[in-house]
């Protein structure tokens, strides 16, 4: 048997190894190319060989092959050797990392059944629908129950108040948890910091209930705070839930209260992602916190902010008719009705329960949300910052 010792050139990013079959099994050899060492070492039978290399790099194949033709010579090898690369199938793929699939199998399964299943439903919202006949038993109605509702009375307002509160609880409500990771980034007290941020993460703990609870507490026209400091201001007592105006701001800014501290956690993580070297760099070059912020912090969590606006934006007419719901009243309903409650109340609140009418509406709803997250994703790939996909 000959060895030899040769170099291999640019193999730092994979390991490569022949295995060479010798005829007859007992003169078995191998050349195996190590990447701590930057070597190969070649041994090789006295019978013909078939050389296989196997790798996961597709560079470390082509480096390998450059030197086949020298392990041959200096072995000894006849130029008839045939070599064989071997490609790895998926389901080896999936072998060498099974343990992920395991971990994933759930979540997977948790949206196959409660979200692709519950799909098969939607077809109610083109036929009239009857509990005693099923969903396939059910006549065919095309599109009847979209054109009811595109023509009824109640179509413009709710779609109105929908937009208006979406629109406002985006605007207002994206920016404040980038700032608040932005302040938090530059504390240097530790107890300060970790005490606004158990203040401010403490509020998405509360329940929907008791946060609207709160709320009417705090607004009442009698005995709340607010129009105690009102009056005591000279002023005349507000009801502030019972005057249509302030219903939007309510919402909103309750719903800020109650999320920016949760959601300043991913911007959080994101800055600490960020390389401690080009604040140092900047330190040096005489920038003050504010520079630091706009020319470092800012490009380094744009992806992330840009991918939350996607998502924030996909559920866009998602308002909720829980927190809704409760704070609404007959004073207020002109500007509180959005689509999840109309749909709640004509669905499942009314007598006639129109399941067919209301998952028309709820159909519609979700087709335009997926528009605008396709749209908003698409013009997300022009800026080659970030997008879903």
């Amino acid at each position: 048997m000959n060895d030899c010792t040769l170099p291999i050139l640019n193999a730092a990013h994979a390991s490569v190894t022949f295995h060479i079959y010798s005829r007859p099994a007992e003169s078995y050899s191998y050349v195996e190319a190590d990447r701590e060492r930057g070597h190969c070492i070649a041994g090789f039978g006295k019978s013909g060989v078939d050389i296989r290399l196997s790798s996961e790099s597709e560079e470390a194949y082509s480096r390998g092959g450059e030197h086949l033709e020298a392990l041959k010579q200096a072995s000894g090898i006849e130029s008839k050797v045939k070599v064989k690369t071997r490609s790895r199938t998926p389901i080896t793929k999936i072998r060498k990392v099974w343990r992920l699939y395991v971990l994933i199998a759930l979540p997977v399964l948790y949206i196959i059944i409660f979200k692709y299943v519950p799909m098969y439903g939607a077809q109610i919202a083109f036929k009239d629908f009857i509990v005693t006949k099923g969903i396939s038993g059910s006549d065919w109605v095309g599109f009847k129950h979209f054109v009811r509702f595109f023509n009824s009375y109640e179509f413009w307002r709710i779609m109105n108040n929908t937009i208006i509160l979406s629109v406002y609880s985006l605007v207002a409500g994206f920016p404040f948890p980038i700032l608040l990771a932005l302040c938090l980034n530059y504390v240097k007290n530790q107890f300060f910091k970790k005490s606004v941020q158990m203040i401010t993460y403490a509020p998405h703990f509360i329940s929907v209930v008791v946060m609207v609870g709160i709320i009417l507490e705090l607004l009442d026209p009698r005995n709340g705070i607010v129009n105690t400091v009102i009056k005591g201001l000279g002023f005349a007592p507000v009801s502030f839930m019972g005057t249509p105006e302030y219903f939007k701001s309510i919402y909103v800014w309750s719903g800020i209260w109650q999320s920016v501290g949760f959601s300043c956690i991913i911007y959080l993580a994101a800055l600490a992602s960020i390389d401690p070297s080009l604040h140092e760099a900047a330190v040096v070059d005489g920038a003050n916190k504010v520079q630091r912020m706009w020319h470092i912090d800012l490009p380094g969590i744009m992806p992330i902010a840009i991918i939350m606006l996607i998502m924030n934006t996909g559920h866009m007419l998602d308002i909720g008719f829980e927190k809704v719901l409760l704070m609404q009243n007959p004073l207020n309903i002109r500007t509180s009705e959005v689509i999840d409650t109309y749909v709640y109340k004509v669905g499942l609140a009314s007598q006639a329960m129109n399941y067919s009418y209301s998952s028309a509406i709820g159909l519609f709803k979700s087709v335009i949300n997926l528009i605008l997250l396709l749209l908003v994703n698409k013009i997300a790939q022009k800026t080659k910052q970030a997008s879903l996909w």
